[in-house]
């Protein structure tokens, strides 16, 4: 086995399983045994749409004996095989008859795909064996040896809203560690999960299928539960409603969207989806009142409708920060807006469902359309709701994420708000750009390493190229919104130290000023502060590779480059300046463990209990 200190990718390490999910006709299983738990296992088979033979010596349970009269599986005694064993004894039989008629049953019915032995007598063994000849996985219960594969501890989630058995499933499995406590996991994360959870996969998948336009022959696209795309914010071009479209690229641009919308939108948003506001998300019309990604606070208006009444009042508008992410750094003022002060949030989609969890039900929101190729649109209809609503006396809030006027937009809907006769309050947020470098163990200046700190996007209005800063030994640099485009970035900011030219003719015009050493240290932090935070770390040189490597990508995302992100790892390291650049290859191995990269051990956690207490 490679060490993983000298491995450039992730090294195997043994004890775990093949997470699959079968299901169609195309799949047969054959369960040896009548009793109680053959009967469980038929059911799973039957409800995955799977065709089901029961092979069993005498005794078959009540339940298995319905269904074979309701045609619901194949029963079929083992005395009834060519050659079987003639003994009435299920603890004593014939077990080389046994075993021949079983490879001669297989041999008769080549469907079949899975076997599962849920009885047991002296030829269980056996009878693996010539399953095992035939190649075909089997699960003998309780002998693991045996065993080609298992069952997980599952959930099928009910529909609130029908009653019945939804498609989604949940399956936990400790590799025959603790069986038991496998159960237990899964009723601990079901417990946790939005009693609506199921009604929004219904609806997604209702999402799904108008999207695609069954009629059209056209692929899943992005919307794959294992799909072979890392990012839902994959660089598209730019889309305007007036826009002619065929029916292909209506379709892709469609299921981009519905991406989006599983990616970004709270559950409840997405359980409480009507067809009709399906249809509005996809189309990309901008609505004339209400909107599917809203939900209309109750009508407190009079019964009586008095018309004596004062004028109505003036509208607000307020710009308000969420901070990176986790809602207990939200500031004060933040918190007031969103629980006291707020009729009506206009959301940025990268906003957390747990900070939208805060705002009382009373409240509409709504979240931006902000899909590939249309943030110019989503953005124009949000100023243009915001201004509509503080006509009618509302108080409005533009909640975005971070700081709002750190690459939020902030100034361009002062511009527009005061323009049309309001003059918004803009709140400061904790800036993500600062904050999540700190939870990845990451300080933006440090003395002996760090002397400044740059923050720039790595991508213009419209999907522009940007001019990036050149190479500082002495500086930090933040880049914002540019994960999706790392290759880009990167091939701007590095110097051709291989001689192919690569990163010269095509970076440099992005660039102002010196190259980045190819062994630049780099961090990409995603979702910083959340409890699913998760650190890339690499050089720039191999950072494209690592983050592939890593797998799914888990906006937002940002870069942290510079030599401050391996100043506090381990027993750190602040005499980057002092040194220079002659042990640069000796730390950065030291950092790495003699790695290319590091996704493993700096994965941080994000916030815990201790500042929630804190919070409360």
């Amino acid at each position: 086995m490679v060490s993983s200190a000298s491995s450039p990718y992730p090294v195997p390490v043994g004890g775990a399983s093949l997470l699959l999910t079968f299901k169609g006709p195309r799949n047969t299983i054959l369960i040896i045994g009548g009793d109680v738990l053959a009967a469980s296992r038929a059911l799973a088979a039957l409800e995955a749409g799977m065709q089901v033979i029961i092979l069993s010596r005498g005794l078959v349970c009540d339940e298995l004996r319905w269904r074979a009269d309701q045609r619901q599986v194949n029963l079929t005694d083992w005395g009834m095989l060519p050659s079987a064993s003639t003994s009435l004894l299920a603890s004593a039989p014939d077990m080389k008859a046994d075993a021949e008629s079983l490879s001669a049953f297989l041999a008769e019915n080549p469907s079949i795909s899975l076997i599962c032995i849920t009885t047991h007598t002296a030829d269980t063994p056996a009878l693996a064996r010539i399953c095992h000849a035939h190649n075909i996985p089997v699960n003998v219960t309780d002998f693991p040896a045996l065993c080609d594969f298992s069952f997980a501890a599952t959930h099928r989630f009910v529909d609130p809203s029908t009653g019945g058995q939804s498609a989604l499933q949940v399956g936990v499995t400790t590799n025959g560690e603790g069986c038991r406590l496998a159960g237990r996991v899964r009723r601990d994360i079901v417990s946790v999960l939005p009693k609506d959870i199921a009604g929004a996969v219904r609806q997604v998948g209702k999402l799904r299928r108008l999207a695609k336009n069954t009629d059209d022959e056209v692929g899943e696209c992005e919307e794959g539960e294992d799909s072979g795309v890392t990012t839902p914010n994959r660089p598209v071009p730019g889309w305007r409603n007036s826009a002619a479209e065929s029916k292909d690229e209506s379709s892709r641009r469609r299921m981009k969207w519905v991406a989006q919308v599983s990616e970004y939108w709270p559950i409840t948003r997405l359980a409480s989806m009507s067809e009709e506001d399906m249809k509005l998300i996809l189309s990309g019309d901008s609505p004339q009142t209400t909107s599917p990604y809203s939900i209309q606070a109750p009508n407190a208006s009079s019964l009586h409708q008095l018309t004596l009444s004062p004028p109505p009042k003036k509208g607000r508008i307020l710009l308000v920060g969420s901070g990176p992410g986790h809602p207990s750094l939200l500031t004060i003022a933040t918190h007031n807006a969103l629980t006291k002060h707020a009729d009506l949030v206009l959301s940025d989609k990268l906003v957390p469902a747990a900070v939208l969890a805060l705002i009382p039900e009373t409240v509409e929101v709504r979240i931006a359309r902000k899909f590939p190729g249309n943030a110019e649109g989503a953005q124009s209809e949000m100023m243009d709701a915001a201004v509509e609503a503080a006509r009618r006396g509302l108080t409005v809030i533009r909640l975005k994420q971070g700081d709002p006027v750190v690459y939020g937009r902030a100034g361009e809907e002062v511009l527009f708000f005061r323009a049309h006769g309001f003059e918004p309050l803009v709140i400061p947020g904790v800036s993500s750009a600062l904050a999540a470098p700190i939870f990845a163990g990451i300080p933006v200046t440090q003395r002996g390493v760090a002397e400044s700190v740059i923050v720039c996007t790595g991508v213009g209005r419209q999907g522009k190229e940007v001019k990036l800063p050149g190479y500082e030994r002495s500086r930090t640099v933040l880049i914002l919104m540019g994960v999706a485009r790392i290759a880009q970035v990167v091939g701007a900011m590095i110097r051709n130290d291989s001689g192919s030219g690569e990163g010269l003719q095509s970076g440099e015009g992005r660039r102002e000023g010196r190259p980045f050493p190819r062994n630049t240290p780099i961090a990409i932090i995603e979702r910083g502060s959340m409890p699913d935070q998760r650190v890339v770390a690499s050089t720039l040189g191999d950072i494209c590779e690592a983050l592939d490597s890593a797998g799914e990508q888990r906006p937002p995302g940002m870069m942290v480059v510079g030599w401050a992100v391996l100043a506090l790892q381990g027993t750190g390291d602040t005499s980057v300046l002092e040194e220079g650049e002659e042990r640069d290859d000796e730390r950065i191995r030291k950092w790495l463990g003699g790695g290319r990269w590091d996704y493993g051990r700096r994965n941080r956690s994000g916030l815990g209990g201790d500042i929630v207490e804190v919070w409360d």
